[in-house]
């Protein structure tokens, strides 16, 4: 049983969705084969004649047909600026579905030395970008002898995704790093959104975590302080989210390049502040 049977499209036209087998034929009319790696334009295979976006709407929740595919996501991340840097911190948890798969993933993407993303949303779609984007950054580097501006690097990012806004791609990803004009974070989503900013929270758990980080942010803040508000954010969302926990896995973008500062089981902070509240 094809997995078009399973939902319920066997009955269409046979050039609706193109049975014919992915190769030179395929690639030779346009399209991206299951082969076509060397293309000079990174594309993304998707199924003939058929658009994604028109698939999703149909068989995503809110589908009337009785079809439902549920691209459930649950994550934390945080990024803020200060006088010493970027703060970045998120959860661990990653899950498939209602799986909880592991609780030590690490949502935080090292594009270069002087460059951090975060995950949220597809593990997958985050992954791939990203690390296109770092393959750009690379180039970029080798043809002009200098570092990508931060600024820079997220309109790339922003770009990339834009041309694929409504297709069914899941990402709402923080880009930060470091450059000739100083520390810089952006926010950037499926979208092709693209938003600067001094602080920034993405995920299920984004609404807990700026309770906090608006209590107690401040540009002025010290090394030791940034930490402890960027990891007391982090255990206080996944207290109250459920799709949330694991450790808080804590980077600082410094001047001369990122640092990572540890992870930190959110239990054994949640306890600390429970007992210094007594």
């Amino acid at each position: 049983m094809a997995l078009q049977d399973v939902c319920g499209l066997s009955g269409g036209p046979a050039g609706e969705w193109g049975c014919s087998a992915p190769g030179a034929a395929w690639a030779a009319s346009g399209g991206v084969g299951h082969y076509a790696f060397g293309a000079r334009k990174a594309r993304i295979a998707v199924p003939r004649g058929r658009q994604p976006s028109e698939f999703l709407q149909t068989h995503c929740n809110g589908s009337e047909d009785g079809h439902r595919i549920e691209l459930a996501h649950g994550t934390t991340t945080l990024a803020f600026t200060f006088q010493h840097g970027v703060i970045v911190a998120t959860d661990s948890r990653a899950s498939a579905g209602k799986y909880i798969s592991t609780l030590l993933f690490n949502k935080v993407i090292e594009i270069n030395p002087y460059l951090l993303g975060t995950m949220s949303g597809s593990a997958a779609d985050c992954q791939y970008w990203e690390r296109l984007l770092a393959k750009h950054c690379r180039l970029y580097y080798l043809r002009n002898k200098e570092r990508i501006s931060v600024s820079a690097a997220s309109k790339l990012l922003a770009n990339m995704l834009a041309e694929y806004r409504g297709m069914g791609l899941s990402v709402g990803s923080m880009l930060c790093g470091w450059d000739k004009k100083g520390p810089g974070l952006y926010y950037i989503d499926d979208n092709g959104v693209r938003l600067s900013g001094p602080l920034f929270s993405t995920g299920s758990g984004n609404s807990y975590a700026y309770g906090v980080l608006d209590t107690g942010y401040s540009p002025d803040l010290s090394v030791e302080e940034a930490y402890d508000l960027g990891r007391r954010a982090i255990s206080y969302a996944t207290h109250r989210d459920a799709y949330s926990g694991g450790v808080v896995n804590m980077y600082h973008m410094k001047e001369d390049g990122w640092i990572r500062v540890g992870r930190t089981d959110v239990s054994l902070l949640l306890d600390q502040y429970a007992e210094a509240k007594k």
